[in-house]
């Protein structure tokens, strides 16, 4: 069973997320609180998947967001641009001249090494993106007239502020009614729902989103925090993350048929810059396993998962195959976790050559 999927000739877009993009603010081998210099990037969990795609695959894709109308939104506009994801629907807001009402969002990101550990620090409060709200978008437009084929965003977006949850279930309703697939990453972040209601919150919210997805991504710890799904006895089981998951998707898909498939990557932790990596996927009542990347090594863990998602929406919509598309999401988010930034340096052929069990003799 394959999904259905439009066709590219009849859509303008092959892939749109809605999410915000910061401006990823990076010391390299340093830490952010001795630095004196930074290399910037662009990054947001939602936003990569269109980039991946557009860059490593060379789909048509564009991003729904906001900026602040001054240098530094401009400048992760042109981040943006370099990266060939279109820019029509990013919407602008007015500098206020200080970023009393609305700024653009700031994320400094830290590698780790070793037993030290990637550190995130963002800084992104008051964000034209965090203030998107329903009514902002004309999303039968985008999905009725223009045509999209696929239709990604996750609860970090929707975890940003109330208008943005009530944004992204506006969105995937309207994805819904007009036949585009719609995948929704999870990435439970505690931190960004503590003051908008915790963890009760962002049950309720991802719980209403989740009735309209057809591909949830997302570990058992996701889907236990956002969904409240729980499975008893799993912590006694041996590959506690694979058989964890198996169960909670076992469980989670009585409770909501519309998912069509199911994935997520897995990745035992061994140091920073070492990581045991693979990726499982559920679709159609039957489970597919990626072939294994066993001590991984990272240069930059951050985007790995982002770079999977793309990697499975580019197995779908090339070969509508379930098999392929867990393969591909797997090797291209090891080859993103090899070079800086969030978003992916991998090329197509790159991709193909891993999945294909390839290994690191120079190419010449």
């Amino acid at each position: 069973m394959s999904l259905s999927i439009k066709p590219s000739q009849s859509c303008a877009f092959d892939q749109i997320s809605l999410g915000e993009v910061m401006l990823r603010l990076d010391p390299g081998e340093g830490r952010i609180r001795t630095a004196r210099e930074f290399k910037a990037w662009e990054g947001g969990g939602e936003y990569n998947t269109s980039r991946g795609l557009r860059k490593c695959f060379g789909l048509k894709t564009a991003v729904v967001t906001a900026f602040v109308d001054n240098e530094v939104g401009h400048l992760i506009e042109d981040f943006i641009m370099q990266g060939g994801v279109a820019t029509d629907f990013i919407q602008w807001r007015e500098d206020d001249g200080i970023g009393r009402t609305v700024r653009n969002g700031l994320n400094f990101t830290e590698r780790g090494f070793g037993i030290r550990g990637a550190v995130g620090n963002p800084d992104r409060g008051n964000t034209a993106a965090s203030q998107l709200k329903p009514g902002d978008i004309d999303w039968d437009h985008i999905f009725g007239k223009l045509g999209v084929r696929w239709f990604h965003t996750g609860g970090i977006f929707a975890a940003l502020s109330a208008s943005t949850a009530e944004l992204t279930v506006e969105a995937v309703k309207a994805a819904n009614k007009h036949g585009t697939i719609v995948s929704y990453d999870l990435n439970y972040r505690p931190s960004l729902w503590k003051t908008i209601g915790g963890l009760k919150k962002a049950q309720e919210v991802n719980r209403e989103i989740a009735k309209y997805v057809d591909v949830m991504i997302g570990n058992e710890e996701d889907f236990t925090a956002s969904l409240g799904f729980a499975v008893k006895g799993a912590e006694k089981l041996d590959h506690i993350e694979t058989a964890a998951f198996k169960a909670m998707i076992e469980t989670a898909v009585q409770e909501f048929p519309n998912f069509k498939v199911a994935a997520t990557t897995l990745r035992h932790v061994i140091t920073a810059t070492k990581n045991d990596w693979s990726a499982i996927l559920w679709h159609a009542g039957k489970f597919h396993e990626s072939r294994p990347y066993p001590g991984l090594e990272i240069l930059d863990r951050v985007g790995g998962g982002d770079s999977f998602a793309s990697g499975l929406q580019f197995g779908f919509l090339e070969f509508n195959d379930a098999q392929k598309a867990v393969e591909y999401g797997a090797a291209h988010g090891a080859l993103a976790s090899t070079t800086p930034g969030d978003t992916s340096m991998a090329t197509r052929k790159e991709v193909e050559k891993t999945c294909a069990g390839g290994g690191a003799r120079v190419v010449r």
